[in-house]
Formats: structure tokens, sequence, C-alpha cells
């Protein structure tokens, strides 16, 4: 499956689970872009510039990752650079059912672009940005949760 992903994600903040997903993809595609998004329904609680540094740091030694930021439909920053695969995580059936309604939008947007789903490691399937957003709030150490490379402060 040569090829260009896009990697779609808030990523605030990129967690361990993130990052087995791209680690275990990478011998799939010739490049990954990791995409940090700007979604409508969500606020971020990290700024872009400190996302996108973790992206940077977490992965700057693999020169098949590209990282950008967009605030386009995910097919349109697909097409503008050449992307044919879109690449997603799933930790749960939930996640299946959110993630496939959001693929069977995409190819009716862009039938050129296909979803490819993994599934999520067991160790990493309960690791959610969200609730680990919710520790740093309260002052908890996500240390296990997060990349070694980042630190929150």
């Amino acid at each position: 499956m040569p090829g260009i992903a896009v990697f779609p994600g808030s990523f605030d903040p990129i967690t361990k689970g993130h990052v087995s997903i791209v680690q275990r993809a990478l011998p799939l595609f010739d490049s990954i872009i990791m995409a940090i998004g700007s979604n409508s329904t969500k606020s971020s609680m990290f700024p872009l510039e400190n996302r996108k540094q973790w992206l940077e740091q977490t992965f700057a030694s693999n020169p098949k990752i590209k990282i950008v930021d967009y605030s386009s439909l995910t097919v349109d920053l697909c097409r503008k650079h050449g992307a044919g695969y879109i690449l997603r995580g799933l930790r749960s059936v939930t996640d299946f059912e959110y993630e496939s309604t959001i693929a069977k939008m995409n190819r009716m947007l862009e039938p050129g672009i296909e979803t490819v789903f993994m599934l999520s490691l067991a160790e990493f399937s309960g690791i959610h940005s969200t609730i680990v957003r919710e520790i740093i709030k309260h002052g908890g150490d996500v240390t296990q949760f997060i990349p070694s490379s980042i630190a929150i402060k």
C-alpha cells in the first residue's frame, strides 16, 4: 500500500496511543502526514504551536513523517498533499461507529481517498486526550500517557 497517508487529529495533547498507531502504520506507507486540525466542535487546551512542536519532537528522527496544520476538510488536505489515504486509530466500538460515519462521508466527498483503520493496542485503548486534559487540569501526572519527548507544564 505505498502512498501518502494523512493522520488527522487535534493531538491536544499527543498520546502514546497516537504514537503507536503512527509507528505501526509507517511500514504501510511511503509517508505519513500528521495533520493538526481545527475542529469546530472542540476547543483546544493547548495552543497550536505547542501541539505542532510536540509532534515535531516526537517524530524528529523519522523523515517519513511530516507535520502540518489545517482548517479545511480533511479530504481537501489530502488532495493538496497528494494523499490517497486517511489513517485513523480505533480504541473501541464507539470509535468505530463514529469514525466509520466520517469515513463514509469522506468517501462520498472524494471516492479516490481510502480510510485505513488501525486497532489500538490493548495497553493504549483506554488513553483519551480528553481524559489526559482532565488529569492535567487537576494537577495530575500524565507522563505515563504521553511520549517521553514532550513536557507539559
